[in-house]
């Protein structure tokens, strides 16, 4: 058996299973896509759901792939054993209802033995206890003595997960040999001890359960194969655990080189040591597959391990940011299998950077802040850090809640984890509520719509309808009709867009003879649109003809906009790369406002370079195209969409040119030209990775030109220039005379400090060896009493001078002490701390230089008067 690496293996294992048929296929992103019952992807099958089950087709029946998976599950365990991770990569050939177990099980035994030159000795199968057509497969076909198979239960080799698809399992394991055994005579696989370890799953779909007991066959069987990458690695490099295979222990070996400690030394700081190796792992995968470190999601997952390496660096006296040079080394070492690490190497250690810098402006704080409630639960005989506690430590300092728990436990305390997630979900429901109702329907009103049919939405193509009353609802309850105030109409069609999906509702009215509605404004739900009205005239009914009639200047303001977002974020992902994703967004008549992924602020160039790249798209006179398809036909066509949004059987992808194409249910220009123009007004930031960009278009731009063109004018005349191209001249010219007028009064105000000084020095009073100046100088500039001590300071280095200046109230006190009078035991900062506590003040500072304040302004004389007896006190 040959020493192999990483990247070897994962080449042999994905090429073995080419030359079986396989296609392979790269590693689907740790984030889930449409598929809402995973925060991350955590096993190797789970990308490929949706073919096991088949919603979709495949695009082979037999495929093969190495996926990278995270499972948060053990992150507690993870360094204090060498046996938890939570970043891991899995290996996995996969059969549609293609080929099963007589292929799957012989190709297994193949790749161990003969590829990666395994002994067969000390290869070990097991086997479902039912399953005796797998059991005759290892032991009649491929000739694996019959003692050698281990028959196990339900609970280890039968793979079931509630009703649906299940079958038995088959795994092999390796014999790790005696010292890693638990010496008990019936060892063997499955034991709990390290001796036999599972380095092959296969699992048989082979059965459909209805929960209850009941099994049937299915009519297409399906192989699910899963392999961890880093177990294999420990068989074939003959160590220990996964932080010495050599793709990760090159890592490890950083962390020791970072932080000067030994591995394999003392444990507290191996533990630190495998975290951070573990968690550097995670956290550049997940910034490489777009997630963004946050406090909701996989965002907090990323903060989590990102957080939790950086406090763990600090027990191991890493006092400077090392994240992003150790990301160096991850990358280094996965390029090979995931290229797209290299090519979004500078993005990621951006990102890791910017999280770094914010968290670690805290975490000294914190932890000391930490240390200090450890020290008093101690102090107090409690065994736990309170749930208030910890979430003041994450409120405050960003301090997630493993970093308490960490901590805490080697205090040898607890921390009332329960507690602090009661006042986490407190927090959430206060915010909520404080955020109120945006949607203007309330949960109450909802019921009045049941059975009410999708309203027809004709706005796509029509400003007016004729439509027909099918609802009206006033104060949340159904009434047949409305005679006077606020209402809420449902028409069987509407041109009316209720707002959704960034874009605000539209306003209007709805008339019919003798009566007259104004619509507000308009909802969605459930597929039926709400116009929220006034009745302004007459009555209306249910059952009632109406005309329906939007806004149209509002509409085709709206329309710019939205088109406008639609270019701006393939700008974006143009001038600052693929991981801008949008966040958030929100149009209506007078702006555009979009949120998107960004790890820093964009420079003044960016800004411009994508303003250029709208623009330029507006002037193409792009034709706008919308196309209702299915998902898949969409993603065909490169169209962006929300990620993890859940769409339906058919979407609607809104097409400008080659230059964007978007899944969008919005209204659109019919041409980019209509557009007019686009302007930037400001780019600024709403959350850790979320930038915004407010713009305008159209008749936005022409007024915000009217404003800055008037903002000019103003400027001209308050500079008094005929002609605004003078303006910048004229400005450099006055900050030419300004600074010259200013340096003419320093001049004179040192000309002047000097006189000033020299009839001070004329009243000093001889204490000892130094000579003391008191003088109230009333409201006089700090500044220029600064200048004052410095120039009496230079003059004679026996002086020491103690001043009083006060204005509208507020007393403050300098003083300063020659070279010589410091040498004498004169000190300025406990001169000035016992001078401005007669007046009720306090301050100190430096022993030839010093502030202080003070409070009663009536004292000032008699602080003054003190001086002399303190200063006596100090001489040697």
């Amino acid at each position: 058996m040959k020493w192999t690496s990483v990247t070897d293996l994962r080449e042999k294992y994905l090429s073995f299973f080419e030359s079986k048929g396989h296609l392979r296929l790269p590693s689907f992103s740790l984030v889930p896509e449409g598929d809402k019952s995973l925060l991350l992807i955590n096993a190797g099958m789970a990308p490929l759901k949706k073919y096991f089950t088949g919603e979709a087709e495949p695009p082979r029946h037999r495929v093969t792939t190495c996926q990278k998976c995270m499972r948060m599950l053990d992150i507690d365990s993870v360094g204090v054993t060498a046996r938890h991770g939570t970043f891991f990569e899995m290996l996995g050939n996969f059969s549609f209802g293609d080929y099963f177990k007589k292929e799957a099980i012989p190709w297994a035994w193949e790749f161990l033995t003969d590829v990666l030159g395994m002994p067969a000795e000390l290869l070990y199968p097991s086997v479902y206890e039912e399953d005796d057509e797998a059991f005759d497969i290892w032991n009649k076909t491929i000739g694996v003595p019959a003692e050698r198979i281990t028959r196990l239960g339900k609970a280890d080799n039968f793979w079931e997960h509630g009703s649906g698809p299940c079958g038995p399992c088959s795994e092999i394991y390796f014999d790790r040999g005696e010292k890693y055994g638990c010496g008990k005579p019936d060892c063997r696989p499955g034991c709990d001890c390290d001796r036999f370890m599972e380095i092959w799953n296969n699992v048989f779909t082979q059965f459909n359960s209805d929960g209850a007991g009941n099994y049937t066959e299915l009519a297409k069987k399906n192989i699910d194969t899963g392999m961890g990458l880093e177990r294999l690695a420990c068989v074939m490099q003959g160590v220990d655990n996964m932080f010495e295979i050599d793709s990760i222990r090159k890592i490890l070996d950083h962390v020791v080189a970072l932080s000067g400690k030994a591995y394999g030394k003392e444990h507290k700081f191996d533990v630190s040591i495998r975290v951070i190796t573990d968690h550097i792992r995670g956290t550049v995968f997940l910034i490489s597959d777009g997630v963004s470190p946050s406090n909701e999601g996989r965002g907090y997952v990323l903060r989590r391990l990102m957080r939790r390496a950086i406090a763990h660096g600090k027990l191991l006296g890493i006092d400077k940011p090392f994240l992003a040079e150790l990301a160096d080394t991850v990358i280094a070492e996965n390029g090979a299998g995931y290229p797209e690490l290299i090519e979004k190497q500078s993005f990621i250690k951006k990102v890791i950077s910017v999280e770094e810098e914010r968290f670690n402006s805290t975490i000294d704080a914190g932890l000391t802040k930490l240390s200090g409630i450890i020290a008093d639960v101690k102090a107090k005989g409690g065994a736990a850090v309170s749930g208030e506690d910890a979430f003041r430590l994450y409120d405050t300092f960003g301090f997630p809640l493993d970093t308490t728990v960490d901590g805490a436990k080697d205090a040898g305390l607890a921390v009332d984890a329960d507690r602090f997630r009661e006042l986490m979900k407190e927090q959430k429901e206060r915010a909520r509520a404080a955020r109120g109702s945006i949607s203007g329907w309330s949960a109450a009103s909802a019921t009045a719509l049941e059975g009410i049919e999708k309203t027809v939405f004709t706005g796509y193509g029509e400003y007016e309808s004729d439509a027909s009353v099918i609802a009206l609802i006033t104060d949340g309850e159904p009434v047949s009709s409305v005679t006077e105030g606020e209402c809420t109409v449902v028409l069987d069609r509407s041109p009316f867009y209720g707002e959704m999906g960034g874009q605000v509702g539209d306003r209007g009215e709805l008339s019919a003879p003798g009566c007259r509605l104004t619509v507000n404004d308009t909802k969605i739900k459930d597929g039926v649109i709400l116009h929220l009205c006034s009745l302004e005239e007459g009555v209306l009914r249910t059952g009632d003809a109406v005309r329906a009639k939007i806004d149209g200047e509002l509409r085709d303001a709206i329309k710019r906009n939205h088109s406008s977002c639609h270019l701006l974020q393939a700008a974006l992902q143009t001038v600052l790369g693929d991981h801008v994703k949008q966040a958030g967004s929100y149009v209506d008549g007078e702006r555009v406002r979009f949120d998107f992924s960004h790890f820093s602020a964009m420079t003044p160039e960016e800004i411009e370079k994508t303003e250029a790249l709208v623009n330029g798209a507006i002037l193409s006179g792009l034709p706008v195209t919308t196309t209702e398809c299915s998902i898949d036909e969409a993603k065909k066509m490169g169209a962006m969409a929300l990620f993890g949004e859940k769409y339906g059987d058919v979407v609607r992808v809104v097409s400008m040119g080659d230059f964007s194409a978007e899944l969008c249910g919005g209204t659109h220009v019919d041409n980019t030209s209509r557009i007019g123009l686009f302007r930037i007004v400001s780019e600024s930031s709403v959350a850790a990775g979320v930038r915004r960009i407010e713009g305008v278009t159209g008749y936005g731009v022409l007024a915000l030109m009217k404003e800055r063109e008037d903002l000019i004018k103003e400027s001209a005349a308050a500079l008094k220039v005929n002609n605004p191209a003078d303006i910048p001249g004229r400005a450099v010219s006055l900050l030419h005379e300004l600074s010259e007028t200013r340096r003419e009064a320093e001049a004179l105000s040192a000309k002047l400090a000097g006189g000033k000084a020299d009839g001070l020095l004329g009243s000093a009073v001889p204490v000892g060896a130094v000579k003391l100046i008191t003088a109230d100088l009333g409201a006089e500039k700090m500044d220029a009493v600064r200048s004052l001590g410095d120039t009496l300071r230079d003059k004679d280095p026996k002086i020491v001078a103690v001043f009083a200046i006060h204005s509208n109230g507020k007393l403050n006190f300098t003083a300063v002490c020659g070279a010589d009078a410091v040498a004498a035991g004169a000190h300025a900062g406990n001169l000035l701390r016992e001078v401005s506590a007669i007046t009720g003040g306090r301050g100190g500072g430096r022993p030839d230089s010093a502030a202080s304040g003070g409070q009663d302004v009536s004292k000032i004389g008699e602080a003054l008067a003190a001086a002399e007896g303190i200063l006596k006190g100090m001489l040697k």
